[in-house]
């Protein structure tokens, strides 16, 4: 069997210039073919390129997204992470003022420390971003719920505290539950060595350090009943605020007040200075409670 052809004209105007073109059947069809091939890939490209671009628009979206929601949970853990240490300070002045007042621990006593969350990652794989976001929401829903009822408590504790002053106001106001004078703590209350021996010895306040001339202050309302001169302290002062509770101030340079004097809190009682044994210019404050030393720390508040 022969080879099929066929046989194109070409007509123009002019009928005697005719052109014929002849063309193989077979080939005919495989340009078919290869036309058709060519325009399925070219039409796989575009999807293909149409599906990416999609692919990558939503990428891009879902990134934003997460990073929205990063930075909103950072933002929620800094949050937390601040209450949490604003409790902890309101806790610890908490107990101060009860320690003053006498009141003991409340029921609820809050824990000294912050209460985080922590403890080992566990090497399970989420099943999707959904429940990692779920996840992350439900421990901080339970977080707050906590900080809400440690707030609640505190609420408590100072309505009771609130309360017990206004009964006892007088006792308050006599006692010492400020700083007596501005500077920082060189010798805290209890055994130290001495400057002068060298020998384990208790030390029955705190020193605060300061330049000579710093205003020192009565930490709450008294009768002065002791102002001299003192081989060891120098010049000294002390307060008799009842309750029995009394304040004594060393190595003044300086004394305002006289024995007799009724003084409030925040009067002048004299400066610091560098009077009687001591390396330098400071203060020497003490704290009696029915004749026995304690620890000034414990009733500063401010």
């Amino acid at each position: 069997m022969g080879r099929r052809i066929l046989t194109f004209f070409v007509l123009t105007d002019d009928a005697s210039k005719a052109r014929q073109f002849r063309i193989p059947l077979r080939l005919l069809k495989g340009i078919g073919v290869f036309g058709a091939l060519v325009f399925l890939a070219l039409s796989f490209v575009i999807y293909d390129y149409v599906r990416i671009k999609g692919e990558k628009a939503d990428l891009f979206t879902l990134k934003k997204e997460n990073e929205d929601q990063r930075l909103e949970l950072q933002w929620f853990s800094a949050r937390i992470g601040e209450i949490e240490t604003e409790l902890s300070k309101l806790n610890l002045f908490d107990r101060k003022l009860r320690a003053m007042a006498n009141l003991g621990t409340p029921k609820s006593a809050i824990p000294d420390q912050v209460m985080g969350m922590g403890g080992p990652v566990e090497e399970k794989p989420l099943s999707s971003i959904e429940g990692a976001a779920k996840g992350l929401k439900d421990a901080m829903r339970s977080e707050l719920q906590d900080l809400e009822g440690r707030v609640n408590d505190q609420k408590a504790s100072f309505s009771d505290l609130h309360e017990y002053m206004l009964q006892r106001s007088s006792f308050i106001a006599s006692t010492p539950s400020i700083w007596p004078a501005r500077g920082w703590v060189t010798s805290a209350f209890g055994e130290r060595i001495s400057p002068f021996s060298g020998t384990l010895q208790p030390h029955r306040g705190i020193d605060i350090a300061n330049r000579v001339g710093t205003p020192v202050v009565a930490p709450a309302n008294g009768v002065v009943i002791e102002a001299i001169d003192d081989e060891g302290l120098g010049k000294k002062v002390t307060v008799f605020h009842g309750f029995g509770y009394k304040t004594s101030y060393g190595h003044l340079s300086q004394t305002f007040v006289k024995v007799g004097q009724k003084v409030k809190r925040g009067t002048k009682l004299g400066l610091m200075g560098n009077t009687g044994r001591s390396t330098g210019p400071h203060l020497h404050y003490e704290v009696t409670l029915n004749g026995v030393p304690v620890d000034p720390a414990r009733y500063l508040l401010n």
